[in-house]
């Protein structure tokens, strides 16, 4: 054994309670430390011949990098959607991390890991009040999520036209029917081949709404004259939180063929929340539906899962099988897990996300939702009654959508979105909603408080 890797093994035990001292000083300091930091990153180029070990690693890590690492997980990022970490998450991380688990076979021999994720599958769909007719899986993200859902609708669109595009390619293009999509559902078309320079816009209803016109889509359906396609529906957009109507596409799939698929990476947890969960109604019809754990779950990043129905699963297989892995069995006899999935080396994923369900239960996760919706509104009130500001969009969940009121010039909007993040105090990101500049605050932390949107109000002021 090298003699640097065998000392590290003797001083373990050290090793690990300095990193787990070093994580408890960066929680406890979390209120404080910055949310951005301005910096030029110098990389290293050079690989050192013998290395420092462990110690000396750690050393390094806090003169050149821990200074810059920003408080993201922190009560005041509202940037993208990034949640934080629940202390049973980070313990389940922790874990998966020392465990160091394959998750793969759900049968025979080998370690439990596939089936604990398949447990938390199921805890899953009790949460979010589906039907246990899904079928799920753990993967990085909602990139990942909708590549996996949308590669098993491609299988499905296919069969339909008595071609197996998981053997042969995409020979004929595949209709994809859309209103307001997440950029990651456009790029995983793309990786799919399904060329997302194509996709059919649906239009969006009036009324200031990101929603898909039903209406319209049906138009379209109508026009395919039965061929199969792929509509993706969103579960809580981004800019605005809009949820297209459920039950009205559940009543268009009894009549015309077509792959349902819900990208409901962070609004499916408004099915957590008694005042919300009315906007998900109809939601359990569709063939797939991609989640977000690493958002409003609290748990660290890499954590998102897909559900698709049971009864596609044999697509599934054909679309993520190891056919030619003699050591691994045949696909088609033996239920393993990664033949379900786009990854074969995975690590325990759900862990985190097991630990926080199991800890908190339905009514703890429910009490982050509700609270974020709540200090949402809440933020969303001071902006509608400011002089200086405007919403661009009602709050219908957890993301506040506003601009610089009547502001004719757009670089005024970004000079004070750059002040305001200079500070360090809180995050916020840009976009651009109905052809106007604005600013993103998207609220999913279980830290969260009302002195939180306090201390960013009176922020805002000093910069208006």
């Amino acid at each position: 054994m090298h003699s640097t890797l065998k000392n590290d093994l003797e001083i373990l035990p050290s090793l690990l309670e300095t990193a787990k001292q070093q994580g408890l000083n960066y929680l406890n300091e979390i209120d404080t430390r910055a949310t951005s930091v301005k910096h030029s990153f110098q990389a290293k180029s050079k690989l050192d011949e013998t290395g420092t070990g462990t110690l000396g690693a750690l050393n390094e890590f806090n003169q050149r990098l821990e200074p810059l690492m920003v408080a993201s997980s922190g009560s005041r990022y509202w940037g993208f959607v990034t949640g934080g970490t629940t202390p049973a998450a980070m313990v389940g991380d922790w874990l998966t991390s020392v465990y160091d688990q394959n998750a793969q076979k759900v049968k025979g021999d080998g370690d439990i890991s596939a089936n604990i994720e398949i447990e938390t599958i199921g805890l899953l769909l009790d949460l979010f009040g589906l039907p246990n007719d899904f079928f799920g899986g753990f993967v990085t993200g909602a990139t990942m999520s909708n590549f996996t859902c949308l590669g098993v609708g491609r299988q499905w669109a296919g069969k339909q036209q008595g071609r197996d595009v998981a053997k042969d390619g995409v020979t004929i293009p595949i209709k994809v029917l859309t209103a307001t999509p997440h950029s990651s559902a456009i790029k995983s078309l793309a990786m799919l081949g399904m060329d997302s320079n194509n996709i059919t816009k649906v239009k969006v209803l009036e009324g200031n709404r990101e929603a898909m016109d039903v209406v319209d889509l049906e138009n379209h359906l109508k026009a395919l004259a039965g061929a199969p396609a792929i509509v993706i529906a969103s579960g809580g957009t981004v800019n605005t939180v809009d949820f297209d109507d459920f039950v009205a596409l559940r009543e268009l799939k009894s009549k015309y063929n077509f792959w349902l698929h819900i990208d409901a990476a962070f609004g499916g947890f408004a099915a957590c929340s008694r005042a919300h969960q009315h906007l998900l109604q109809g939601w359990g019809n569709a063939d797939s539906i991609t989640i977000d754990c690493h958002k409003w779950l609290n748990v660290p990043y890499e954590s998102a899962l897909f559900f698709i129905k049971q009864k596609h699963n044999l697509l599934q297989v054909e679309t993520f099988q190891n056919s030619n892995a003699p050591y691994l069995g045949n696909p088609m006899e033996n239920f393993d897990y990664l033949n379900f999935l786009p990854e074969n080396s995975r690590r325990l994923k759900a862990l985190p996300a097991w630990f926080t369900l199991i800890a908190y239960g339905k009514k703890g996760i429910s009490d982050i939702v509700d609270n974020n919706i709540q200090l949402a509104k809440l933020f969303g009130n001071y902006i509608e009654q400011h002089p200086a500001f405007e919403l661009l969009a009602p709050v219908r969940l957890n993301t506040v959508c506003f601009t610089l009121r009547g502001e004719k010039n757009p670089e005024r909007v970004q000079e004070f979105l750059f002040k305001l993040n200079a500070t360090g105090k809180v995050f916020m990101t840009p976009t651009v909603y109905n052809g106007r500049k604005g600013i993103r605050a998207a609220l999913v932390n279980w830290r969260t408080t009302k002195t939180d949107v306090e201390m960013a109000v009176e922020l805002m002021n000093k910069f208006i």
